[in-house]
């Protein structure tokens, strides 16, 4: 047993488990990044839709308001009077189309029934049955 050279005792290298635990702490933090970069993307997503949203929304609002405003005004109420009301101001000459006498009326044209189709079983049942 004498004849083996002997070995040593090795030291601990301190340098070297320093560089490791470096290199672990960096690659958790580039996990890190990574992850945050991430969220960072999704959440820059989901702001621009709901920027479009908040545009479609606005525009919306802006239209009804206007819609609003100009229900309210005397012009609109005005329209109304002479298209749908059927009524006029003072001094109009209200015209009521009348058909020129010895006209013919126009036809009124009604819709022929039709016939609804029979199975064979049923024309079967009637005739053994007498129904």
């Amino acid at each position: 047993m004498e004849d083996q050279p002997h070995r040593a005792p090795r030291k601990f290298d301190y340098r070297k488990i320093l560089l490791v635990g470096i290199g672990v702490v960096l690659f958790f933090l580039v996990m890190d990044l990574n992850s945050r970069l991430n969220e960072l993307n999704r959440l820059s997503e989901q702001r621009g839709h709901s920027a479009t949203q908040v545009a479609v929304l606005q525009s919306t609002l802006n239209n009804l308001e206007t819609q609003m405003y100009y229900s309210t005004s005397v012009s609109a109420v005005e329209q109304w009077a002479y298209e749908e009301g059927h009524m006029s101001r003072p001094g109009d000459n209200v015209i009521i189309p009348v058909a020129p006498p010895g006209s013919t009326p126009a036809p009124v044209f009604e819709p022929t029934p039709t016939p609804q189709p029979v199975s064979n079983w049923d024309i079967w049942m009637a005739l053994i049955l007498n129904k």
